[in-house]
């Protein structure tokens, strides 16, 4: 029951804030990020009415989908992809979230199955400049989007950010618009088979301030499943 009603506060935030900011509630899609909760724990946010589900590490989602099979969950890798395991993060995952690279964009591409099996990926960017986080650098982005275009089992539909913590998730909103002002800069440019449709942002701490600034897709698992072990 807890999640379940985590989940509905957690929409009526996701309502609330986007009301504040003149957009639709369908226009905003809630990933539940259930990195290092059970199988357990991701059967009730299903039930209490969630689809999309984000992990961190590519051998714990491998073991989840295993034991969720029966479930028609939409799968989202949130975490730092490594080359390596860019296969297995092909065939398990629906959504990428963190390519950072020309180099992972390229295994990702080269994994595909068949040539028309098209993977949504959306382009990390590290505008903190936090050394202990992925994304590329802000200056790379442009030409990382014109890279990655030119894939042929890609699909490039935005941008994603992980800000630097704050106490007050006001001070993230110039992350968030900064992402967006990205993201408008590279639609500008009208880059080949890129789309800057998402825009990744927010978790549980800062998720209605990103949802001001044009988030279309929110993190939340802290909110959702309650704190980490």
């Amino acid at each position: 029951m807890e999640i379940k009603e985590n989940t509905a506060r957690v929409q009526e935030r996701i309502a609330a804030a986007c009301k504040r900011s003149g957009r639709r509630f369908e226009d905003v899609k809630l990933v539940a990020i259930s990195k290092t909760f059970p199988p357990k724990s991701i059967r009730e946010a299903f039930a209490a009415g969630l689809r999309d589900f984000g992990e961190n590490r590519v051998q714990e989602a491998g073991e989840k989908r295993a034991a969720l099979a029966d479930l028609n969950i939409t799968w989202h890798l949130v975490g730092h992809l490594q080359s390596n395991k860019a296969k297995a993060a092909r065939e398990l995952f629906h959504w990428v979230h963190s390519v950072d690279t020309v180099r992972i964009a390229r295994r990702l591409d080269q994994a595909a199955c068949r040539l028309g099996d098209r993977l949504p990926v959306l382009l990390e960017v590290n505008l903190g400049k936090e050394e202990t986080k992925a994304g590329a650098e802000e200056s790379e982005i442009i030409h990382l989007a014109e890279d990655a275009g030119q894939l042929r089992t890609l699909e490039v539909c935005g941008l994603m950010v992980i800000p630097p913590f704050f106490d007050d998730p006001e001070q993230a909103r110039p992350y968030f618009r900064r992402l967006r002002d990205l993201a408008q800069q590279i639609d500008a440019r009208k880059v080949a088979n890129v789309s800057m449709q998402h825009l990744s942002m927010g978790m549980s701490h800062d998720f209605e301030v990103a949802i001001e600034e044009g988030a279309t897709i929110v993190r939340v698992g802290t909110a959702i499943f309650g704190v980490r072990d």
